[in-house]
């Protein structure tokens, strides 16, 4: 099954402030959430939950068919 990622514009524009290594980490971490959908918060309701990479975490959302990610970060 495929599922969908959205990106909110906060994450957008910290994706282009961050270096490569930076970007790739935080991408690899939202892949890593988008394939473990047993994981996601109940679909179309206010919670949220965090994923975790070596430096990078992601904070989303889930809808019908995939995830939101809504902030992201990297302590690189």
């Amino acid at each position: 099954m495929s599922y969908e990622v959205d990106l909110a514009v906060r994450v957008e524009d910290v994706l282009d402030d961050l270096p490569a290594e930076g970007r790739r980490e935080v991408i690899e971490t939202i892949a890593a959430a988008l394939v473990r959908p047993e994981l996601w918060p109940a679909p179309g309701g206010w919670d949220g939950t965090l994923t975790f990479g070596p430096r990078a975490w992601v904070a989303f959302t889930s809808f019908l068919g995939g995830i939101q990610v809504y902030d992201a970060g990297w302590t690189g």
